[in-house]
């Protein structure tokens, strides 16, 4: 495994890690031995973070990531997310009450004194501009509560705004072949800040394994059948926001991206990690496979410049105008 800086934070994580939304809910059938399982497996290959939230599985992935890290907290890192378990229009959701109870009842999950990273878990714009919440994050620093906070952002618009706010060491983003916006201007940026940047969504919620066909039925309670017009929350958190049909298609065109690469699960990782602004990618899983696969990605060769230069004429010929909602 091989480690990158996390911003100005200190701390040097896994350029491969894992998101733990698949193994908590919303993604279909799920099994928590098995997810233990590809936790345990993923800290044995030597990954040191993993990104949660309090709403994933309504605190459940957080309770996995305590049983699978017990006796190697001070190794493992742990990010979690706050406000989606309340109305996130409303400023008193941000309010230092609020925040302080939903921190607290994570790091009981987590079995946990402190919090290596907090995000706001996707705010509106008007949140971020008000800033009230960065006081109160301020405060749970000074307190020892959380050790670094950052904003979880869905567009570039927010990501600039919050790194206006002096305290936001960490941004993390939808990024992938198929989201490639934040590379002109939100990268460079972060970079000039000393943010680390997270990549999330980085398969487009499995498109960019080449895995699907066209008619493919998800299960009732995985958001990539209930949210696939973003009837639950912001349709770019499912596929990127690309339609699935259209997804699929241009899937099938970028097939050429695991040659030498083994698998386009493998080459979709490997493009991000190209890019030297991003800290760490984190895919999700819900199988031991699924991690043994991702985990080849840091091992493949990188794209060429010409290689990189034709994915990035592809997004902005074919994928681009596709993108649905704001990003």
């Amino acid at each position: 495994m091989n480690y990158r800086a996390l911003g100005k934070t200190g701390l040097n994580v896994s350029e491969l890690s894992f998101g733990t939304w698949a193994i908590g809910g919303a993604w279909g059938t799920t099994n928590d031995t098995e997810a233990i399982r590809g936790l345990e497996t993923a800290m044995n290959e030597g990954v040191n973070f993993f990104d949660t939230a309090d709403v994933y599985g309504d605190g459940h992935a957080e309770e996995l990531l305590a049983r699978a890290t017990r006796g190697r907290e001070q190794d493992i890192h742990i990010a979690s997310k706050f406000c989606r378990a309340g109305d996130i229009e409303d400023p008193a959701t941000y309010s230092e009450d609020s925040v302080r109870g939903y921190l607290e009842a994570t790091l009981r999950r987590l079995n946990r004194d402190q919090l290596d990273l907090y995000q706001i878990h996707c705010p509106p714009k008007h949140i971020i501009e008000d800033g009230a919440v960065f006081d109160v994050l301020d405060k749970l620093k000074q307190e020892g509560k959380i050790a670094h906070y950052g904003v979880s952002v869905e567009t570039v618009e927010e990501g600039l705004l919050s790194l206006e706010k002096p305290g936001v060491e960490v941004l993390q983003v939808i990024f992938n072949i198929f989201r490639q916006k934040p590379v002109a201007e939100l990268f460079p940026k972060a970079q000039e800040k000393g943010a680390g940047i997270i990549a999330r969504v980085p398969l487009a919620s499995g498109l960019l394994t080449g895995k699907f066909k066209e008619g493919h039925e998800f299960e009732a309670d995985d958001h990539r059948r209930f949210n696939s017009e973003g009837q639950a929350f912001n349709v770019g958190e499912t596929f990127g926001g690309v339609p699935f049909s259209a997804g699929v298609a241009l899937a099938q065109e970028l097939e050429w991206i695991a040659e030498g690469r083994n698998t386009m699960t493998q080459a979709s990782l490997r493009w991000i990690l190209d890019h030297e602004a991003v800290s760490t990618v984190i895919p999700g899983f819900k199988r031991v496979d699924q991690v043994q696969d991702t985990l080849q990605a840091v091992k493949v060769p990188s794209f060429s410049k010409e290689e990189m230069d034709r994915l990035t004429d592809f997004y902005d010929r074919q994928v681009h105008d596709l993108i649905r909602g704001a990003y």
